[in-house]
């Protein structure tokens, strides 16, 4: 059964077009996630989904539901997560979690604080004020106060976005329990090593739908053998597309990644092409194509990704 239901939803603020006819379906009890640069359409999604946009055009259905007319139903049942959620900082975990729970009409919430404080680790701060929080704890207090209705689903706008590596940890930790609970999770992310750990992602941009699938079946849409040429610049990616059995290259920092042919000697060919440039003391090796590598091969039409 699906948990969320999108069929060429449209959404446009003024001249700008935030969804473009977006499809996509998340199934219950995965994690699903939306990738996406900033202006992908990732916020306006979910806050069509949230019941707090309306939709200019196609159907949304979360939970069964339309947000917008069964929009306390959907309050009920669904946790959400801003960029921006807001914590009292002259209130205490413990009374965060508590307003929070009248908010949702949690009438007997004690059990359920206690249940979450320990998940996140919190009981041993609980009558510290949120302003005196670190950005890690108060993002695992915010995951708290956001689970005190015991939602099933949840939707998490960009959750990590300035949050240090070792909180960021935790709270994927904290991700994978709710999983293993049966809730339903939806997050937004511009970090594509994140998406790894999505049961299926929808990688967007402009509104629309470049690919959605498992990570791994969408690091298989790139055929052809993958390798990293260590050269900064576009004119070292210039330089390697005008190689013979070289189907793209695109640049990633410091490094080149270049897709070949699927033939067996088109490797050999391209080190003894390269060999006759300015690039030939380059350091070469093969690769194993990310998310990365799909998301800009989908943007750029490579010939090396199909649908």
């Amino acid at each position: 059964m699906s948990a969320i239901s999108f069929v060429n939803v449209a959404k446009r603020y003024g001249a700008t077009e935030a969804l473009a006819g977006l499809s996509l379906e998340v199934r219950e009890g995965e994690m699903f996630g939306l990738i996406g640069p900033d202006g992908a359409g990732k916020t306006t999604a979910i806050r069509l989904m949230c019941g707090l946009l309306h939709a200019d055009a196609g159907e949304l259905r979360v939970l069964g539901l339309d947000p917008v007319k069964d929009h306390r139903h959907i309050t009920e049942r669904v946790g959400y997560l801003s960029q921006r959620f807001s914590l009292y900082g002259d209130l205490t975990i413990d009374e965060n979690i508590a307003f929070f729970a009248e908010v949702h009409g949690v009438r007997d919430y004690h059990r359920r604080r206690e249940q979450l404080l320990s998940m996140t680790q919190l009981t041993p701060f609980r009558r510290r004020l949120a302003d005196r929080l670190s950005g890690g704890m108060k993002q695992k207090l915010a995951l708290a106060c956001t689970l005190v209705h015991e939602p099933k689903l949840i939707l998490l706008d960009e959750p990590t976005t300035g949050v240090d590596p070792i909180s960021r940890r935790e709270f994927w930790k904290l991700l994978s329990e709710f999983l293993a609970a049966g809730i339903t999770i939806l997050m937004s992310t511009p970090y594509l090593d994140e998406a790894e750990r999505c049961s299926r992602v929808a990688l967007l941009h402009q509104g629309r739908v470049l690919a959605m699938d498992a990570p791994a079946n969408l690091r298989r849409l790139i055929t052809g053998r993958m390798l990293e040429v260590i050269a900064p610049g576009r004119v070292a990616a210039d330089v390697l597309r005008g190689l013979p059995g070289v189907v793209d290259a695109q640049v990633f920092g410091e490094r080149v990644h270049v897709t070949l042919a699927g033939d067996d000697g088109a490797e050999d060919e391209f080190r003894a092409a390269l060999a006759s440039t300015a690039l030939a003391e380059a350091p070469v090796r093969a690769v194993t194509p990310s998310l990365e590598d799909v998301f800009i091969a989908r943007i750029s039409g490579g010939e090396s990704v199909h649908a």
